[in-house]
């Protein structure tokens, strides 16, 4: 069974920089990593491998230091790291992400089933891995808490629901994105650790993949950013040193003037 997980290095939640003019994160020279959804992901296709065989291929499309996070999956027992990396790539919004992963994956060629995490917890969108089933015309199904069965060319899944799970047999290839409550993930082992330091890396650029710079990176976004903040923290509050009874009052005012 032949496995591509998809994954993103994102900016550490706790650094994050938007460029005033572009409107689109800053990522050279931030703390990056792993996206975190991505490790349920790795995990899962780790244990498709350990019951069906084959081979699991990790691509990712970011800067340079994205290398990083594909060596990270290498240590977790990826099989082969695949970096999309070109100045034409930069700005991207979902659609020519999912643009440019679709036609990477056509050139790996030979899958039988593409796995996501959940979202990026840079954008919260959850729309590459749909996008991507639509680019190459394949099923899909969000939001995945558990596989079932793999069998005769098809795959049985628990979609996650708001008021339970539905039950989906779908055809092989497929796209499925999954939620944390699919697994744990591993630790990577010392051995993992070891093979990710010299595995070899193969980056694409976007001739390599024959795209059109038009329909990639910021020329091929739709969706444009008009604008973009840090919110305000305002701290406020009162203190009152009075009787439980005043307080009471004050407080009863209070509530009725937030209308709560």
């Amino acid at each position: 069974m032949n496995i591509i997980v998809c994954i993103k290095q994102v900016p550490d939640t706790t650094d994050i920089k938007i460029d005033p003019v572009t409107k689109t994160l800053v990522r050279d020279g931030v703390e990056s990593i792993l996206n975190p959804f991505d490790l349920y992901a790795i995990e899962e296709a780790m244990r498709l491998k350990e019951q069906h065989g084959g081979k699991i291929t990790a691509i990712s499309m970011g800067p340079p230091q994205a290398e990083k996070a594909l060596r990270e999956t290498i240590s977790l027992g990826v099989d082969e790291i695949i970096l999309l990396s070109d100045r034409k790539f930069a700005g991207a919004d979902t659609l020519a992400t999912s643009r440019t992963l679709a036609k990477a994956i056509e050139k790996v060629g030979n899958f039988d089933l593409l796995l996501f995490g959940q979202q990026a917890i840079d954008g919260d969108t959850a729309q590459v891995g749909p996008e991507v089933a639509g680019h190459l015309n394949i099923p899909q199904t969000c939001f995945v808490r558990k596989v079932e069965e793999v069998a005769d060319g098809k795959i049985v899944l628990e979609r996650l629901m708001e008021d339970g799970y539905d039950r989906i047999k779908m055809q092989l290839p497929a796209v499925v994105t999954v939620v944390k409550e699919i697994n744990i993930p591993r630790l990577p082992s010392l051995r993992g650790k070891r093979n990710a330091r010299k595995a070899p890396l193969t980056i694409w650029t976007a001739d390599d993949l024959g795209l059109d710079e038009n329909k990639i990176g910021l020329n091929g976004s739709p969706t444009q950013v008009v604008k973009t903040f840090t919110p305000e923290i305002k701290k406020s509050g009162e203190k009152y040193d009075l009787p439980a009874e005043e307080l009471a009052d004050i407080l009863h005012k209070k509530i009725k003037e937030l209308g709560l």
